[in-house]
């Protein structure tokens, strides 16, 4: 019990600490999502029944793990403070909290969407993050 209330604090915590979360996307699945003003996940998200979401800390490593060498990608940067109580902070990967949604997301939440181009060695190239 004192584990959970402490990982439930800990979540409040991190939801108000990060205004910014992030998702990678390809290209035509996020313009699917603004045309219709919805997003409903990735078939990752639908398979795991939430929307994963990393931090500006985590994207780079999430890239790296999950979407080495794929172009086509977008990088969306949402308002985390619009997901409101659906928006969970979560243990994952090496014990960090990860943001996922539990609900479909408005597209209109995206704060910015911009290319996630392959540099020469096959990493993905970021743009200036914001926390």
């Amino acid at each position: 019990m004192k584990a959970a209330l402490s990982r439930i604090m800990l979540s409040a915590y991190s939801a108000r600490m990060t205004k910014t979360i992030y998702k990678i996307c390809p290209e035509a699945m996020w313009r699917e999502a603004e045309r219709s003003g919805i997003f409903t996940g990735a078939p990752i998200d639908l398979t795991d029944g939430f929307i994963h979401f990393s931090t500006a800390e985590q994207v780079v490593e999430t890239a790296a793990k999950h979407f080495t060498g794929q172009a086509d990608l977008l990088l969306i940067a949402i308002d985390a403070e619009r997901l409101g109580p659906a928006l969970k902070y979560e243990v994952s990967r090496g014990g960090a909290l990860f943001p996922h949604l539990y609900a479909q997301l408005e597209a209109s939440a995206a704060k910015w969407v911009r290319p996630l181009p392959l540099n020469a060695d096959g990493a993905h190239d970021f743009p200036e993050l914001e926390a």
